[in-house]
């Protein structure tokens, strides 16, 4: 008989064909809760004990998945556990090889038609174990996988969000500094972070990394702090965009507590040298015995203190001094500065002003201009160059009533034309009567007007004219008809020639008059 080992070496050495992709599969079998019906042992893979994916089925009659089957033949033919566990082993026929083994198409489609659900909570899907691996599987909104960072059961479709917003395992960047950190060490780092943005609560301001607030609270215009003068007795707590307006406005207060320290400074010093001076002479001592005691009265002093502290009081007003003579300085400067700035923002406002004033004028003459179109629109709306024009008068009742009380008695309509180029005429309408009609009628008159053509026009105007009252029930107009009475108008001409020529005769007299005695004046003077 042939050995163990020695089978297993001859199959080794057989060459193993590639499979078919159609074959292929990265899956071990299909999990048998997939299963609407309890699953039959033919369809259970040997292997992963799962129903089978892609079966196929070796020599000795045992069904595998083509996953598990490529698995388990990866390092060449090996016995099959499943005819040792039954005891059938042969040699022969229980040796797994790919090389032999082929796919069992009959026991796919027995598989394919088995009825299946969704094991997923939730799913309500159901149909074919073929439509579950075609359509279904891996694409079920609740499916749920592991979270490779916290290890989590989650949804599918909120593996996306859980990753960048709920896995508390999940890695960050910091928005402001770039720094990475685990999501729990959020607020850890957020208190060390120094482009982490801070708020000024005395001014507000918002978005201040962490590494220049404190160079913000003591630039801050709000902030408030000592004045500094407060080693002296000033007590005041201003903002710090005041302090120099404080220093102002309190130098007399500050002036006052410096001579209150000064004086006591004095005073100290007075009451010292008395001491010395009753501490030297006070006591009738020999010259041999005088330094022993101003020395012993010098230590004493010394020993209290005394002289020491007045001389540091002394370095420390002559200091405060000085920092007042440059804040005095200092504000002649900025008076100074303040004037100039003030000169050359008055000259601006000036400019300013004659700038407002200028747009004034001119936006008055832009509304004149605006009237005048606005004018000439609504000529041209009304306009016509036919000679025929219907005037229609609107709120006739209130026009009454203003001709009645006398504030509007004459109304003029808009401009009409006989043609193109030919005469400019309008109506002019009393509604309370003009003349002997006052009262009683309504009075019409025909206006010609100058025009831009009359020198091409033949004068007098002697056209027929036709003046209508339309009655708007058309019942019964009111019609009349007239042509100008060119004889009178020429008399009227004639009047006002004549006139004109008295006036010149009367001005030539006058100038006469005025050259005779001028030359009466150049006589006399003569």
């Amino acid at each position: 008989m042939m050995s163990t080992a020695g089978t297993v070496g001859k199959w080794k050495a057989m060459a193993r064909p590639s499979l078919p992709s159609s074959l292929d599969s990265t899956l071990p079998g299909i999990s048998r809760e997939v299963l609407s019906v309890s699953m039959e042992p033919k369809y259970q893979c040997q292997q992963c004990k799962e129903i089978l994916r892609k079966p196929f089925q070796a020599q000795c009659g045992h069904r595998f998945c083509v996953f598990c089957f490529k698995q388990l033949t990866s390092s060449g033919p090996i016995p099959c556990k499943t005819c040792r566990a039954e005891g059938i082993f042969e040699e022969a026929t229980s040796m797994l090889n790919i090389a032999v083994a082929f796919p069992d198409n009959a026991a796919r489609k027995e598989i394919d038609s088995l009825p299946a659900k969704c094991q997923n909570d939730g799913c309500n899907w159901s149909g074919t174990l073929k439509e579950y691996e075609g359509q279904h599987e891996g694409r079920c909104d609740f499916e749920r996988v592991k979270c490779e960072a916290c290890q989590a059961l989650i949804l599918v479709s909120e593996k996306d969000r859980h990753n960048e917003r709920e896995c508390e395992a999940r890695t960050l960047n910091c928005k402001y500094c770039k720094v990475t950190f685990n999501f729990k060490e959020i607020k850890a780092h957020d208190e060390i972070c120094q482009k982490f943005p801070m708020q000024c609560k005395d001014c507000g301001k918002k978005k201040i990394p962490r590494e220049k607030f404190q160079e913000h609270i003591k630039s801050c215009a709000k902030s408030k702090s000592a004045c500094q003068f407060s080693e002296i007795g000033c007590r005041a707590v201003v903002d710090n965009g005041k302090q120099q307006e404080h220093e102002q406005t309190s130098m007399t207060e500050h002036l006052r507590l410096m001579l209150a320290v000064l004086s006591s400074v004095r005073l100290l010093a007075e009451g010292a040298g008395e001491l010395q001076e009753d501490s030297g002479l006070g006591l009738y001592r020999g010259l041999e015995d005088a330094s022993p005691a101003g020395a012993h009265a010098a230590g004493h002093n010394a020993g209290r203190g005394g002289g020491p502290g007045v001389q540091q009081k002394v370095t420390a007003l002559e200091n405060i001094v000085c920092v007042l003579n440059r804040e005095v300085e200092r504000s002649a400067l900025t008076l100074e500065a303040l004037s100039r700035q003030h000169r050359l923002d008055q000259e601006k406002i000036d400019n300013l002003s004659n700038k407002v004033r200028q747009l004034e004028r001119t936006l008055t003459m832009r509304d004149l201009q605006l009237a005048e179109s606005e004018q000439s629109l609504r000529e041209l709306q009304f306009c016509t160059y036919d000679g025929v024009f219907i005037w229609k008068i609107a709120d006739f009742s209130r026009r009454r009533q203003d001709a009645v009380g006398g504030r509007a008695p004459a109304m003029f309509s808009p401009a009409f034309y006989s043609s193109k180029y030919g005469y400019k005429m309008c109506l002019r309408l009393y509604l309370n009567g003009d003349g002997t009609g006052r009262g009683t009628h309504l009075s019409l008159f025909f206006v010609v007007m100058r025009g831009k053509y009359d020198a091409l026009l033949k004068w007098p105007f002697s056209q027929k004219v036709t003046l209508m009252l339309l009655d708007q029930n058309n019942r019964e107009h009111i019609i009349d008809a007239f042509r100008p009475d060119v004889k009178r108008f020429l008399n009227i001409l004639c009047l006002i020639g004549q006139f004109e020529r008295k006036k010149i005769i009367v001005k030539k007299k006058k100038l006469r008059k005025c050259e005779k005695k001028k030359r009466d004046l150049y006589h006399m003077y003569d």
